[in-house]
This record gives structure tokens, C-alpha cells and sequence, in this order.
């Protein structure tokens, strides 16, 4: 019999790569897709399984306990892959609620109805569902942000400085109980920054080439000296992947790229990658487009991800450099504003 998974947020940037990469890797595994199609879903970042009869697309919120205890009952899962949740640091300073909604009470929500499913009571699994796991993808800005120097590891203190990681930081304290309190078979993965294909047009590196190639001002906050560590998407998903498949109950690997640049790096170095593949009309640079804007409240200073966990005990390793994966990220972007 095929494993069906649950995969929330699935329409999404880091969701629907993960979905694609994962059939093709798992060609007997299904998996339903849970989305609310928010403005950062958009289906057409799964268009490659429209004749996929493995994937399946359910409309809906993780906060419905009705419709979530429905999918559990209809598909038995043995596996929930959760990537849902509000993720856009600067909506979570105008709308915070929304925030503490998905991300808290939509993790419990999923963690409670699968609990009820898979387990008889505290450290007591229903038979069949002995090895039914549950993977809660976060974010590495639960950590709050480091100085100039120092790596985030998985035993770095909590200290989230926006209600995004707050909420965040909220629902891997809540994965975390069910492991300890219940017995429950939970994982969590912490990220550091992703781009690649497929993310949403308001983040940094699309914005920056989507303002270029249109001639406006790329804007970059404060001084451009913020710096993150940079993972290509698909690096992303073959490490979901190996924690998922292969993670120890009740741990969290960090998940990053090796790759920290700051913003002014990134502006500049994807202006010098159009300039030498889609020159400007005029001969300029797309660099003269560049605007400083005013900083964000809250802006944290560096992340940067310590991944040696993940590497040494799972075997997982990037195959991209962010010269490489920015080089396919620029490629993909202007074939989609058709430039």
C-alpha cells in the first residue's frame, strides 16, 4: 500500500518545491496538498502535476478542525509535512493577529487532530501508525540575530524579535510539547533565508530583479549591511527530506546554506549578473537603480545557520553555492516576466 502524506501550504514557495521534488523522488507516495490559497499560494507553482495522479489539492485552512479531522478520516495519513503559515516579516508588523493565528493555532490544530488519529494516549501508538510522523518546518529568525560573528545551532536560546518568529518560535515550543508530553513522532527543521524558483514576488531577491528589469528603484532598507544566510530552495527540500525520512523523534536540525551575504552583495551581485545577460536600453547599470529606504522596526542584524547536525548525522549536504543557485534564480525569474 502507498504512504499518503499531508502537505500544508503546499502552494506556496518552499511547498510546492518540495511537493515536485518529493514524486519524483517517492513515485509510490501520495500526497494532499492542504492550501488556503493566501496571496503567497498560487497553483501555477504546481502546474507540473496537473496529470499526477499521486497529488491532490484541497482549498482549506489548518485552523478548520472539521475539515483537517475530514482529510485525516478520508486518507489515512501517515505522514504531515507542515510548511503553512504567514511568513512575511513586515505583514506580521501591520497584522500581527493573522500571525498568531495560522502559525500557533494552526500548528496545534494539525498536531492535536493527528494526535487523536495516530495515538490510543500518551506514548501509545494506534497499530499501523507506529512510524506516522510529523515534520514542522520553521525559520531560523526564532533565534533572534547574531552579532558578526557566532552560528546558530540547535541549542541557541530562543530570543525571536518580531511577532512572525514569535509565532514561529510559539508553534516549535508547541511541536516540542507534543513530543514530550504525548510521545508523539514530531521533527522540526529550522531554515535559514531560501530563494530559488517560485518565491513570491514581494521578497527580496525577486523584487530586486523585477524592479531592475523594469526600470524602477530597487529599494534596499537602512544601510543594505543586513546579512543572511542564503539556501537555495532545492537544498531545502533534500534536507526536509532526510529529516523526515531519516531524523531522529523529537529533534530539530538546522538547515542552511553556508552562503551569508548581505544586501548590498545581493543587489549588486544580481545587477552585474543582468547587466551581462539582459543589458539596460541606455548602457547603463541596473545598479544605479538601487534606493536606500527606511530600515524596518525590528530589522535583526545576521543570521547565519550552523548545519553541522543536519550534515553529520543525516549525510546532508547543498549542492549549490550562491553564485550558482542565484545564477538559476535570475534565469527563472525572467522567463517568467517573459524577458
Amino acid at each position: 500500500m502507498s504512504k499518503i502524506m499531508l502537505v500544508t501550504g503546499g502552494a506556496g514557495f518552499i511547498g510546492s518545491n518540495f511537493i515536485v521534488y518529493f514524486l519524483e523522488t517517492y513515485k509510490d507516495t501520495k500526497v494532499v496538498n492542504l492550501d488556503l490559497l493566501t496571496y503567497a499560494g498560487d497553483l501555477s507553482n504546481l502546474s507540473e502535476l496537473e496529470n499526477n495522479s499521486n497529488y491532490t489539492f484541497v482549498e482549506g485552512d489548518i485552523c478548520d478542525t472539521a475539515l483537517v479531522n475530514s482529510l485525516f478520516e478520508t486518507y489515512k495519513f501517515s505522514g504531515v509535512i507542515h510548511f503553512a503559515a504567514e511568513s512575511h516579516v513586515d505583514n506580521s508588523i501591520k497584522n500581527p493577529d493573522a500571525f498568531v493565528k495560522t502559525n500557533v493555532n494552526g500548528t496545534f490544530n494539525l498536531l492535536d487532530v493527528a494526535k487523536k488519529h495516530w495515538m490510543e494516549g500518551p506514548f501509545t501508538f494506534k497499530m499501523g501508525c507506529e512510524n506516522n510522523r510529523f515534520h514542522h518546518i520553521s525559520t531560523d529568525e526564532v533565534y533572534g540575530t547574531l552579532g558578526e560573528t557566532g552560528l546558530f545551532t540547535e541549542d541557541t536560546p530562543y530570543a525571536p524579535n518580531s511577532p512572525y518568529s514569535a509565532s514561529k518560535a510559539s508553534s516549535d515550543f508547541i511541536v516540542r510539547s507534543y513530543f514530550h508530553t504525548y510521545g508523539m513522532n514530531v521533527v522540526t527543521t529550522n531554515c535559514s533565508n531560501n530563494y530559488g524558483p517560485k518565491q513570491h514576488d514581494e521578497k527580496l531577491i525577486p523584487t530586486i530583479i523585477r524592479k531592475a528589469i523594469t526600470n524602477e528603484p530597487i529599494p534596499i532598507y537602512g544601510d543594505g549591511k543586513n546579512i543572511r544566510d542564503w539556501l537555495y530552495v532545492l537544498d531545502h527540500c533534500t534536507g526536509i527530506d532526510l529529516a523526515f525520512q531519516k531524523g531522529k523523534a523529537g529533534e530539530t536540525y538546522n538547515v542552511g546554506g553556508k552562503n551569508e551575504r548581505d544586501n548590498l552583495y545581493i543587489v549588486h551581485k544580481i545587477c552585474e549578473i543582468l547587466d551581462s545577460i539582459k543589458p539596460k536600453e541606455d548602457g547603463g547599470s541596473y545598479a544605479e537603480l538601487i534606493t536606500f529606504v527606511t530600515d524596518r522596526p525590528g530589522h535583526d542584524f545576521r543570521y547565519a545557520i550552523d548545519a553541522t547536525k543536519l550534515e553529520n548525522e543525516l549525510g546532508w549536504k547543498a549542492s549549490e553555492n550562491f553564485e550558482s543557485g542565484i545564477m538559476k534564480t535570475i534565469e527563472w525569474y525572467l522567463n517568467k516576466y517573459n524577458n
